[in-house]
């Protein structure tokens, strides 16, 4: 528990900020959570005068990973959670799958500097520079 609180004090990125734990703590209702354990909350005010709403994420802040019924929920495009509601994922939505980028998974197209194999040849419709030519 203490490591916890100490991580939330010195990294942004793991679960919640100080800040985040004092409004939580001081306006916010908790309203539902996801499958993947990150908890929803709403209470005060946002600059728009709309009713503020965040996320407390279960381990380190991927935006990415809010499932779609809550993302809309979070961005105002619906006034019912989906803990409110019975939502049902439509056919064309896909998984959460984590950012590949800075691992041996990320996307590397042929000819990446990065990939396997060797880049294709030039095929005549440019002149590749080098140097004194």
């Amino acid at each position: 528990m203490h490591m916890k609180l100490l991580l939330q004090i010195f990294t942004w990125w793991n679960g919640q900020t100080i800040g985040t734990r004092f409004h939580t703590w001081r306006h916010g209702q908790r309203v539902g959570e996801d499958e993947f354990g990150n908890v929803y909350y709403q209470g005060g005010t946002d600059s728009e005068g709309r009713t503020r709403r965040w996320v407390i994420y279960n381990g380190p802040a991927e935006a990415s990973a809010i499932p779609p019924g809550w993302h809309g929920w979070m961005h105002h495009r619906t006034d019912v959670s989906p803990a409110d509601e019975k939502y049902a994922v439509r056919e064309w939505q896909k998984p959460h799958r984590a950012n590949p980028t800075g691992t041996p998974n990320a996307y590397r197209p042929k000819g990446s500097i990065a990939g396997a194999g060797k880049r294709p040849r030039v095929t005549g419709d440019y002149d590749a520079w080098t140097p004194r030519s």
